[in-house]
């Protein structure tokens, strides 16, 4: 088990799918219309030509580029093609996403494994498989997409981090830009990890340094000379050896346990203080990420907006609402995860430890909660428009289906938020859990329309850092997923519709 067998399995499925919807639907559907033709632009050799209608970079079609290059001499070989362009075909072009999520799903067992060392390869490699399927990566494995090239950079990029490789990090970070730019978030979200990490272990580090120089020092109270050595003594050497960190942390955390979780604003203040000590070394391992930012906010300055085309459908809004959404759909497609019964009763545990601070936290997330819907709920023209998406039916039949529906759905939003913090902040710092909040925040709050698709890295993200190691857990995400897959697929392919005045089939998507 492991890498090899992750991608196999991957691949049983990838493969005889992607068959089975390149003979059913032969021709671009939805925001295939736009995507395929600009591609097979760049195969032709046209990169001066642009669709006004494509929002994002081309990055998926230099990579598409790659991807035909790298298959255009088999294709010469068995005379299906005679030239470049002919061979970029809507079939060849699809098929990098079926590539991608194939790779994608290593990257996620390689994470995995990082993230939780103690895991055998037969578990890691079971929970890789599970990741692969969550629906909205699966389904659009099979489209002509960016979702699945814009995931698979993303968690390159996290994997890099990880392994303490900024350079190369920050380079996926670039190719992450260039194929969604709202993936600069993420990359900020990747460095922040990064340093998090590097600080606060420094942190600790010193902190252990200082506690065995306590332990030594008691136990050997003579010096070589037979002569107790004076205490000043002692402490003078010890502040000098932990001067530029331990010195200057709050007093509470100085001597506390290293295993002991600091509160959120003393982690923040000894990151602050390790930072100032380490800022040269800091400096220097993420300055790529520091160069690649500024090279963005030139982009968007130069562009005059954060997208490419269609800019007045995709104007930066302040639609606080989508935080809400996410959080319940990450309550339902995680159901297993946040409702087991363990959850329930650590989340219980928490609120009811933390009273009466607990109960003016969730008074305030409430009322957040309630002027969020209220006053920052939008209703985007393509939402209201559009039945062919599953948000269409949502908003009309849940969300919309009453005045004070949108209302009674807060507390939901809520539960699901309080959830997600709690099943984080088991396995991570708390300053990692807020950071996660403000970039989740960040990519969906200007978003004004309602994208389930906006939610896959931001759940890929929560998935990963769940902890969750029941096997009916398990087992039941990956029930329910596969039921997922198979209904949306099946409506997708055998589910077609029409609309009045048109003539071609319309059908769902997520």
């Amino acid at each position: 088990m492991g890498r090899l067998a992750v991608a196999a399995i991957v691949s049983l499925w990838v493969v005889p799918i992607s068959i089975l919807i390149n003979r059913i639907l032969p021709d671009p559907y939805m925001d295939e219309i736009f995507h395929v033709p600009q591609a097979q632009k760049y195969c032709s050799g046209n990169f001066r030509s642009w669709d006004p209608m494509i929002t994002t970079p081309p990055g998926l079609y230099y990579l598409s580029l790659v991807h035909v290059a790298s298959l255009f001499p088999a294709i010469v070989f068995t005379r299906a093609a005679q030239s470049f362009s002919v061979a970029c075909s809507i079939q060849i072009l699809r098929s990098i996403n079926g590539i991608l999520a194939v790779l994608c799903s290593v990257l996620v067992y390689e994470i995995i494994s990082h993230l939780r060392p103690n895991l055998d390869d037969k578990k890691a490699t079971i929970y890789a498989v599970i990741l692969a399927l969550y629906p909205l990566h699966w389904f659009f494995t099979f489209l002509y997409y960016t979702d699945v090239a814009s995931l698979t950079a993303v968690l390159a990029m996290y994997l890099a981090c990880l392994k303490k490789n900024y350079w190369l990090s920050a380079l996926f970070g670039i190719f992450a830009v260039v194929i969604r730019q709202t993936n600069v978030i993420w990359m900020l979200f990747v460095a922040c990890s990064g340093i998090i990490d590097t600080t606060l272990t420094c942190h600790v580090d010193n902190i252990q340094m200082h506690e065995n120089d306590v332990m030594v020092e008691e136990s050997n109270p003579l010096n070589a000379k037979g002569n107790f050595t004076s205490r000043a003594n002692l402490q003078r050497r010890k502040l000098n050896r932990t001067k530029d960190t331990v010195k200057q942390f709050p007093q509470s955390t100085r001597f506390s346990s290293i295993n002991q979780k600091l509160a959120l604003m003393d982690e923040i203040r000894t990151m602050t203080l390790t930072m100032w000590h380490m800022k040269f070394k800091l400096l220097v391992s993420f300055c790529p990420f520091a160069i690649v930012l500024m090279a963005f906010v030139a982009f968007v300055r130069w562009n005059g907006s954060i997208v490419l085309g269609a800019k007045e459908a995709h104007a930066v809004s302040l639609h606080f609402a989508q935080i809400m959404y996410f959080g319940l759909f990450s309550g339902f497609i995680m159901a297993p995860v946040h409702c087991n019964l363990s959850q329930v009763i650590d989340l219980f545990h928490s609120f009811w430890k933390g009273r009466p601070l607990s109960f003016f936290q969730v008074f305030v997330a409430l009322l957040a909660g309630f002027i969020s819907v209220h006053y920052f709920s939008i209703a985007h023209p393509y939402l209201l428009a559009d039945n062919r998406h599953y948000p269409f039916y949502l908003w009309r039949k849940v969300i919309n289906a009453h005045w004070s529906s949108k209302y009674l759905l807060v507390p939901a939003y809520i539960c699901s938020w309080l959830s997600i913090i709690n099943i984080l902040g088991k396995s991570q710092r708390k300053i990692w859990v807020l950071a996660y909040f403000l970039a989740t925040a960040a990519v969906l709050v200007p978003a004004p329309l309602i994208e389930f698709r906006y939610f896959t890295t931001p759940i890929y993200f929560l998935m990963l850092h769940s902890q969750m190691n029941g096997r009916l857990s398990w087992l039941l995400v990956a029930l329910l997923y596969i039921a997922l897959n198979a209904f949306t697929m099946f409506m997708f392919l055998f589910r077609p519709f029409y609309w009045e005045n048109e003539t071609g089939k319309q059908r769902f998507v997520w």
